[in-house]
């Protein structure tokens, strides 16, 4: 007697189909899952065992049975609780205690020993192959099923336990496909404003330029100037996530076990923060088999580096080919994953180790060699991978009791929403479905876009030619040219974007 049904493997990203084939066999009592699956699927056959009977059906060893459940593909690696309730199904099959079609369904979940189904990670990615296979349904645990519900043109099921999946199989309950309205999560309250910080008005200049168009930014300040602040603030200036951007971000945090249960859609762009002690793995993703690190859960939104030199160099090097493409591919010897990682780099830095290097509120107490030890932390081509520069100094009284209405979050994303809606037009227009910002354009669109006068085209000579601008600078300079004049809805770029763009450009304490 053997059954098989059909459940999903998530591959970095992507999900795959795999086949649980069950065989029963009288002889000795034995329970062997082969197929290459780790500790926690070795160990399903306990919990099965145990849901199987909390049930009311007949378990495995109640008579002399040899059980053979096979994963497929084999060669495969199979990680997690989520093959519990097809292995369980199958085996009940197999027995013939139950009788259903499992012809393009596919089942997921993991079996409490009473029975019921607790939440899996990566229901979004089963139920987008789904849709890729253009296959009927997804049977999932009631938890996931809002998730899942995002994907239209299937059936997403989602059940309690192991007896309510098997009356609906069998037909002796009916249950509503789940069907999430993705604007029912459209929230977007922030608790802070950019309105509160006072002053700073060149810096805040530069946030709105690198959150137009996407571009990598740096704050230099002593301690206290607010550049924290000032980078918590971004989200709230960015435009909220298309649809298309959503499903990306969210199936990241789905498979990495982050989505809040009463948020299954996240539709606000992410904002990470991590420690300048995180290793490497931690930030670009590693582990066997690989896992998203902290850029690709920044992914189309913010990852923010506080304390930028302290970082470990071998952790900021990691960041160089991320930058570039916008994605991180992890090698180990049997596998090979690429994660998508398009986010924003900001980070924020002190000039020096006391924080007070040219500053005219306190004198700095470093030495030249430590000045020059803590700035070489940052190596050139990591500095050079970075749009804008900004410095961030101390406030006087005036300026910290002074009211800036002009600068609220609210004023500055609109100005912002409308720069991208622009980009975004001009990106569908060359059927460029993937590209949403300026930072995103390649040499070609360079060329097509980032048109000068020869105005522009002499002062960009006198950079290049005095070593003030290296051949990335130049491209940087013409994408940031282009963001500011998206921002005053211009056409074409004029000789004061292009000066603008200079002028943030301009690296003065590194």
């Amino acid at each position: 007697m053997s059954s098989k049904v059909f459940s999903a493997a998530v591959v970095g990203l992507e999900a795959q189909i795999v086949e649980v084939e069950t065989d029963i066999a009288y002889g000795l009592r034995h329970f062997e899952i082969v197929g290459l699956g780790d500790k926690a699927v070795q160990e399903s056959k306990e919990r099965m065992r145990a849901a199987i009977k909390s049930s009311g059906f007949l378990p495995p060893y109640h008579s002399p049975q040899r059980i053979l459940v096979n994963l497929a593909p084999a060669d495969l690696k199979k990680e997690g609780a989520c093959y519990d309730l097809p292995i369980a199904l199958g085996y009940l099959l197999a027995s013939r205690q139950i009788s259903f079609s499992p012809y393009k369904r596919i089942i997921a979940g993991e079996l409490a020993l009473d029975g019921k189904l607790r939440k899996i990670k990566g229901a979004l990615s089963l139920a987008m192959l789904a849709r890729k296979l253009k296959w009927k349904e997804i049977l999932l645990p009631k938890a996931n099923a809002l998730e899942a519900g995002l994907i239209k043109d299937i059936r997403v099921i989602g059940v309690e336990n192991l007896r309510e999946a098997i009356d609906y199989l069998e037909g002796k309950k009916k249950i509503l496909p789940s069907a999430t309205n993705p604007e029912l999560f459209a929230k977007s309250e922030y608790k802070i404003d950019l309105g509160f910080i006072k002053g700073q008005e060149y810096a805040k200049r530069g946030i709105e330029i690198a959150a137009a168009g996407g571009h990598n930014l740096l704050m230099i300040g002593p301690p206290g100037a607010g550049k924290t602040l000032l980078a918590k603030t971004i989200p709230t200036i960015l435009p909220l996530l298309s649809f298309k951007e959503s499903l990306e971000v969210t199936k990241i945090y789905s498979i990495a076990g982050l989505l809040a249960p009463e948020e299954p859609f996240i539709k606000t762009r992410p904002f990470r923060s991590p420690h300048h002690s995180c290793s490497k793995a931690a930030l670009v993703g590693g582990g066997n088999p690989p896992q998203p690190g902290e850029i690709t859960l920044a992914h189309r939104g913010i990852l923010f580096l506080d304390e930028f030199p302290e970082f470990r160099r071998d952790v900021l090097e990691a960041l160089r080919q991320p930058m570039e493409e916008g994605s991180i591919t992890i090698s180990r010897a049997k596998i090979r994953t690429t994660f998508p990682a398009n986010f924003t780099l900001v980070a924020a830095s002190n000039p020096c180790p006391c924080g007070y290097l040219n500053s005219h509120i306190k004198e700095c107490t470093c030495s030249p060699g430590q000045i020059q030890k803590y700035q070489r932390k940052l190596s050139g081509p990591i500095i050079d991978r970075i749009d804008v520069f900004v410095e961030v100094p101390a406030l006087k009284y005036e300026k910290l009791v002074a009211i800036d209405k002009e600068n609220s979050s609210e004023v500055i994303r609109k100005r912002i929403a409308r720069a991208r809606q622009i980009q975004r037009e001009r990106f569908l227009s060359e059927k460029s479905m993937n590209q949403f910002t300026n930072s995103e354009l390649n040499i070609e669109q360079i060329k097509t876009h980032c048109q000068i006068d020869a105005k522009s085209r002499t002062l960009l000579k006198k950079f290049i030619n005095s070593g003030k601008l290296s051949a990335r600078g130049y491209h940087k300079v013409l994408k940031m040219a282009r963001t500011i004049a998206d921002l005053e809805g211009k056409a074409s770029i004029s000789f004061s974007h292009l000066s603008e763009a200079l002028m943030y450009r301009a690296k003065n304490n590194f």
